[in-house]
């Protein structure tokens, strides 16, 4: 018997199909690695440019400082992965921050307790608007972004009372450190690893990505979207509000203006980290890889020294803009 040769029809088909599959992971790597893939490049670049970069003094200012944002981004991206959006971040942030100064007068449970009291709370109320109700989560965070700046205000007399951290408990968790590394960083690298064991190992988490990935489709197969929803916003919640309270400790005051912006800054980092503002796809790992890149990029403005904060906004938002084109195309060439 003689062999069958394939026809010409066959191989190009095999090779148009190859060439498909080669596509397919080359958008996976950029949209999962991307962020993580320009973090590696401009650490390269202000190490050579900037001989106190690398430094270990620089390196734990850099960490320290993205603790905050971190926990933040964290929430913020459970709750973008269902395709909603919480812009209350940064005024519960605040709240958090000024009920943790207040609350360290009855020692290092009311700096944190009271502050993720208040988070479970506002997210609560905001989950249920937006999983029960039916309400666009853009029109209820933004209530939620004016009411609560204002619950603020009205605490601190406008602004002009700036609660002190008394518990010394609280002041070591805020501003010591083990074997060089902060408590601070700690504290989120645990929520960061018990986020990412929740999505990618627990119901809850598939969940979550189902949800995002098609609503319609999730309440089809019997998933709990209305729990799901709710209880993310409640996260999200509650990871603004202690990140306001470890803020406090490190600084040693409930400062009521911090935390303004802070929502797009979280945002920023969840989108520039590869989650598709759409929902459904995304990681924390790359939420991470956003969050050091922008303080990345801080830091060197801040080494340059001639260049006022307002650039850093600026490379910021030209980060995010061009992230949302390469996201926009890639998921348009994964359809095709």
């Amino acid at each position: 018997m003689t062999a069958i040769e394939p026809s010409a029809s066959q191989s190009s088909e095999s090779l148009a199909s190859d060439a498909q599959l080669a596509r397919e992971r080359v958008v996976s790597v950029v949209q999962s690695y991307g962020a993580a893939i320009v973090l590696a490049l401009l650490v390269v670049i202000a190490s050579i440019s900037f001989p106190t970069f690398l430094t270990p003094n620089n390196l734990t200012n850099i960490a320290t400082q993205s603790s905050f944002p971190l926990i933040v981004a964290i929430g913020m991206t459970f709750v973008i992965l269902t395709g909603g959006i919480d812009l209350s971040v940064g005024s519960v942030f605040a709240l958090g921050g000024v009920l943790g100064a207040m609350g360290s007068q009855s020692g290092v449970g009311g700096t944190f307790l009271l502050p993720i009291v208040a988070g479970v709370v506002i997210g609560a109320i905001q989950g249920g608007l937006v999983a029960y109700a039916g309400m666009a989560p853009f029109i209820v965070t933004l209530a939620g972004l004016l009411a609560v700046r204002g619950l603020v205000l009205a605490v601190t007399n406008a602004g002009s009372n700036t609660p002190l951290i008394t518990d010394p408990v609280t002041s070591v968790i805020g501003q010591g450190k083990v074997l060089g590394v902060s408590y601070t960083v700690l504290i989120a690298l645990v929520l960061l690893a018990a986020g990412v064991v929740l999505l990618a190992r627990s119901r809850g988490g598939q969940s979550i990505l189902a949800i995002g990935g098609s609503e319609s489709a999730a309440t089809l197969m019997g998933l709990p979207v209305a729990r799901v929803k709710f209880v993310v916003y409640v996260v999200s919640g509650v990871c603004a509000a202690l990140a306001g309270s470890l803020n406090a400790a490190y600084s040693s005051s409930g400062v009521p203006t911090v935390g303004v912006g802070l929502e797009l800054s979280a945002i920023s980092a969840v989108v520039i980290g590869g989650t598709l503002l759409s929902g459904g796809k995304g990681s924390l790992i790359g939420t991470l890889a956003g969050v050091l890149l922008l303080a990345v990029i801080q830091n060197m403005i801040n080494q340059v020294g001639s260049l006022t904060s307002s650039v850093q906004a600026v490379v910021s938002g030209g980060f995010l803009a061009v992230v949302v084109i390469i996201q926009t195309v890639l998921a348009r060439s994964q359809r095709l």
